[in-house]
């Protein structure tokens, strides 16, 4: 048995050689498309395009006799690290003539990126640090943009800081909350101005399939060619006026971020065994103790800004807080019933949707279960 069990074993480490030989060569083209894609200013990511190849690849394994979402999960993983290829060979500059590209806070993690990303597309990029605001007015000088890029709490007072600009540079801030620096922004500056937020953290191996939310604040004609830029990065971008979009980070990212602040805090008080938690936690749990986690990994100064930066976040949380306490009281007369038919009433608002989240995640806990050691 062991004789032949070893020889199958030889077998599969020549077609895992095999496997291993077409990768590298689909690599190779596929960094090829990236030089084609830079040239022509393409973007990274078109959505057509990789349905299509999806749908196609899908249908090929099933006549073969081959799971449909194991080769769908083979090449999505083999599709991110393309994406992340493709920034290697650069961008297209979609206007040449374009003055220097200044980033206030360039030194962060989010200034960083956007100014790795805009030298890729052949910009030049100049930053604003902290100890360089004696020499503001000449580092702003003939600027086509100016991108605000620092933490929340500073974001309406480093606006205000700002020396005049010249009318056509087009003024950017990148802050997770929008209506508050798009007034200051319009305030402060005659020109275009922009209200953009990267729905992501620094952290992304490529933009590419990234949300981008933007405000029109004034002169949109003039910034077009900015948001067009985004795009032959990969990245989809989503229009929303200021008042929806802060309301909305209020769910995604007030709410969300202070009931994992938490669920943390709890467990930390509760002297838990985080080892023995993630030796016995199902796939769903151990993915749900990861974006704990992952929260504590990060600036708390960054989590703090973002749950405070407005009145309306707090009253969000304060009423979840009061429904929670109505939950308790509940659970406290043991009323199965009122339980059942409040989780109906929420499973009807998901609606569809329900099922379609359902399926979506098997996929996640399917890897966190892969990734147990």
């Amino acid at each position: 048995m062991s004789v032949e069990l070893s020889h199958l074993r030889d077998q599969i480490d020549e077609v895992d050689k095999s496997l291993l030989d077409l990768l590298a060569k689909r690599l190779q083209l596929v960094a090829e498309v990236g030089e084609v894609k830079s040239q022509h200013g393409l973007p990274i990511y078109v959505p057509e395009r990789e349905s299509s190849m999806l749908a196609a690849r899908r249908q090929e394994a099933e006549r073969m006799g081959i799971p449909a979402d194991l080769i769908e999960d083979i090449l999505r993983r083999i599709m991110r690290e393309s994406y992340a290829r493709e920034n290697d060979k650069g961008f297209k500059t979609l206007k040449p003539d374009a003055g220097p590209i200044v980033i206030v806070g360039g030194d962060g993690k989010m200034g960083r990126l956007f100014n790795r990303l805009l030298t890729l597309s052949g910009y030049q990029v100049k930053t604003l640090g902290e100890q360089d605001w004696p020499q503001a007015t000449s580092i702003v000088s003939g600027a086509s943009v100016v991108i605000v890029s620092v933490p929340i709490h500073t974001t309406v007072e480093i606006i205000h800081k700002l020396p005049k600009l010249d009318k056509e540079t087009i003024l950017i801030d990148i802050a997770s909350v929008k209506r508050q620096p798009l007034e200051a922004m319009l305030a402060v500056h005659e020109g275009p101005v922009l209200g953009l937020h990267p729905m992501f953290g620094p952290d992304v191996g490529s933009v590419a399939k990234q949300v981008f939310a933007f405000c029109d604040g004034r002169d949109s004609g003039a910034y077009q060619w900015f948001l067009e830029q985004l795009q032959v990065w990969g990245a989809r971008l989503k229009k929303i006026t200021a008042n929806d979009h802060d309301r909305n980070m209020s769910f995604i990212q007030a709410l969300r971020h202070f009931t994992t602040f938490t669920y943390g805090q709890n467990l930390a008080e509760e002297h838990v065994d985080l080892q023995q938690l993630l030796d016995l936690s199902s796939p769903i749990y151990r993915l749900e103790l990861a974006m704990v986690g992952r929260l504590f990994a990060q600036d708390p100064q960054l989590y703090a800004d973002i749950i405070m930066s407005s009145d309306e976040n707090i009253e969000l949380i304060r009423r979840y807080y009061q429904l929670f306490g109505e939950s308790i009281e509940m659970l406290e007369r043991k009323d199965k019933a009122e339980f059942i038919q409040q989780f109906n009433k929420v499973s009807e608002w998901f609606g569809e949707d329900a099922h379609h989240f359902m399926k979506e995640s098997q996929s996640l806990l399917q890897r966190a279960n892969d990734n147990r050691k």
